[in-house]
This record gives C-alpha cells, structure tokens and sequence, in this order.
C-alpha cells in the first residue's frame, strides 16, 4: 500500500513540477491584462442582458445542458507512463489504491469547471424562475455529485472496456446528467435523486467488471500520453517545447498562394517560409486561433476600450509568436546550404507576418462592423503588429 502510495506521491510531483514550468510562460503580465479586461466586459454584458431576458427564457435547460455536457467529459488523469506496463505489473493487486487517489485528483481538478459555469448562470436562474436560494444551491450540491460519479464511472467504464465506444457512455451519462440538473431545477429534488440512483448502479455494475479484468496499461498510457500532448501543444503557442514536433499537412486549398510569389532566387526564403507557415499546423493554428478569437470578442463586446485592448494584445501575441516559431533555428534545414544571404529569411518573415496581420485585420474587423468605432480596429492591428516586428529581437 505504501508503495503505491509513494509512487503516486512521486509521479504527481513530476507532473505538478512540469505543468508549472510552462505555466510561467503562458500566464503572463499581457494576458492576464487581456482576461480581466474580458472577464469584465463579459461581465457587464451579462449583467445588462440580464434586465431584458424574458421571462419565460428556458434558464433551467440551458443550464443543465451547459452543465451536463462538461460533466459527460471526465476523462481520468492517471498519469500512467509506459514503462509501466513492466515495472509496475509485479505490483498489480496494489493497483487499486494507486487508481483510487488518481480518480479523486480527476475529480478535484475537473470539479471548477462546472461548479464555476453553473455559479456564473445563478444570476441568471434568480432572474427568471421562482427558484428559492436553498433550491439553487442544493442543485449546485447536485451539480458535484454528478461530477463524481461522472468521473468515476468513466474510469471503470475505460478500465473494463479499454475505452472502446466511450462515446456511448458519454451520451448516456451526458443525457442522465442533463436530466438530472433539469428536474432538479424544474421540478422536485426528490424526482431528480432517481437519475443519480441509475448513474450509481451502472458504477457499480461497471465496477464489478472492471474487478476481474487486468489493469488496462495501454489504454491509459495512450490516455495519459494524449492527454500531455494537449497542454504540450497549448504551451507551444507561448514557448517552445523542445521534444515537440508539429504535424505538417498538404492544404492543397491554399496552393493558390504560392502562385502569388515570384519565380526568383530573392524569394527563395519567401516561398519556403510561406510553405512552413500553411503546412505546419502549429504555425496555421495559431494565427487561425488568434483571430478568431479577436473576431468573436469584437463581435459580441460593444465596449470600443475593451475590444481595442484585446485585439491589440491578440495582434501583439500573434506576431510575436510567429516570429519567433518561424525564426527559430533549433535544428537543421535545407535552406541553410541555399546561396542566400543570411538576412532573407528574416525579410521573409517579416513581410509573411506583415500580409496575415492585414488578413487578420480584415476578418476581425468585418466580424466587429455591427459595434461602435469598429474602424479603428484594423488600424490597431496592423500598427501593433508593426511595432511588435520592429521593435521584438532578431
């Protein structure tokens, strides 16, 4: 017991110390800026668009199927490595005490979400049901209930099925759940403590199954390993991962472009800095990322402050983060044997970034052609991008 105990100990440590080193980079002065001014004006229209919601506004599904859906997903973090599957198998009656301490951190960590979502919509309730105070929070009280029984059967359902038609349960536990919050709301608490009685026998009959099979190493190492590359890829947009490598795809889509580059030894960096920008999907995710996000906000914040401050730090990140992906020399490329001079690469970075800056600029400002002084949006953007070219290290 004390050994998986240590070993669960020692692997949460690791974990913990690796998220927290590119934490640092991704939670910085620019974007915490950028959140409060969103959280704000988010906060404000909600609050404004709260005095003239209807009445007969369907708060409780709404709710229930944010809510729902977030509780479906309970994917465990298990933190199984691959070697594992050798050096932990003598230990595998142990298992069960590793596993159960890996199922309440997925529980701890992935319960803010949905407890955040469903605080965030009692203003909301409070404003067109009759719902009184211990009502709400006694669905809130339900809401974690949900979540763990979410989690936990999730976990059983992988370990006895390897995962195969996880889709399945999901849909299961996501209408169970969505039920469950809704007739909390609608209807009586003791009525809605029926699903929370079907979710918890199909635990328990999950969990008798996943008694007799052997623990399912593969499955949650390739969880686990997908699981990483997620936030890999995430921290990737605001510093480089060093044992990260982006997929490249054709977009023969975007074949076009090229044909817009001159056939010359001068643009030799420009047409191969223009394909590792549309081919690797670290590079053409990110700008597409970005903007859209800049478009969505400008869209829906009628605030001119607020949508110039975001879009300026957007512009900021976007052309900074480019940059520095599309400069980085970490390895060996071809283009280092060309007969180029050494500063055409940068002139091809800079008028690639110059050209999606002005794209950028038009998508976000068409999205924002509906909000007070959208005008001045483009113009933001391409100066922020500017001076973040001019003015950031070679």
């Amino acid at each position: 017991m004390n050994n998986m105990h240590n070993i669960w100990k020692m692997r949460f440590g690791h974990y913990v110390n690796e998220v927290q080193k590119y934490m640092r980079f991704m939670v910085t002065g620019h974007i915490a800026i950028v959140f409060v001014f969103v959280a704000g004006a988010a906060g404000y229209q909600y609050s404004e668009w709260l005095k003239v919601v209807p009445t007969n506004f369907p708060a409780e599904w709404l709710v229930a199927l944010a809510v729902g859906i977030l509780l479906a997903f309970s994917r465990p973090t298990t933190l199984i490595r691959e070697p594992d599957q050798v050096y932990l198998l003598p230990l595998e009656t142990q298992m069960p005490v590793y596993f159960k301490k890996a199922v309440n951190w997925t529980f701890w960590s992935q319960l803010i979400i949905p407890v955040v979502v469903y605080i965030v919509a009692i203003p909301l309730l409070n404003t067109v049901t009759a719902l009184s105070s211990w009502q709400i929070w006694l669905g809130l009280a339900f809401v974690i209930a949900l979540k763990y029984l979410n989690v936990t059967i999730e976990f059983n359902y992988r370990f006895a099925n390897r995962g195969h038609a996880i889709a399945v349960d999901r849909l299961a536990r996501g209408i169970l759940s969505i039920l469950a919050i809704e007739t909390a709301l609608t209807a009586s608490i003791y009525v809605a403590a029926i699903y929370l009685v079907l979710l918890f026998a199909y635990k328990m009959s999950l969990q008798k199954r996943a008694v007799v099979q052997p623990v399912p190493y593969e499955h949650f190492v390739r969880l686990e390993q997908n699981r990483m590359l997620r936030f890999y890829r995430f921290a990737n947009y605001f510093t480089d991962v060093p044992h990260l490598r982006g997929t490249i795809r054709h977009r023969a889509w975007l074949d076009g472009v090229y044909k817009w580059i001159p056939f010359a030894k001068k643009n030799t960096q420009l047409y191969l800095v223009w394909r590792t920008f549309i081919r690797t999907d670290d590079h053409f995710y990110l700008w597409v990322r970005l903007t859209a996000i800049a478009a969505v906000i400008t869209a829906f914040v009628d605030i001119a402050i607020v949508a110039w401050i975001v879009v300026a730090a957007l512009a900021f990140a976007t052309t900074l983060q480019l940059k520095v992906a599309l400069l980085s020399n970490g390895e060996f490329r071809m283009d280092m044997l060309f007969p180029v001079a050494p500063t055409q690469r940068l002139q091809a970075v800079e008028k690639l970034l110059r050209i999606t800056s002005m794209v950028q600029a038009v998508v976000v400002t068409l999205c924002a052609l509906m909000q007070p002084y959208f005008y001045v949006i483009p113009v933001i953007i391409v100066i922020v991008s500017e001076l973040t070219l001019r003015l950031s290290k070679k």
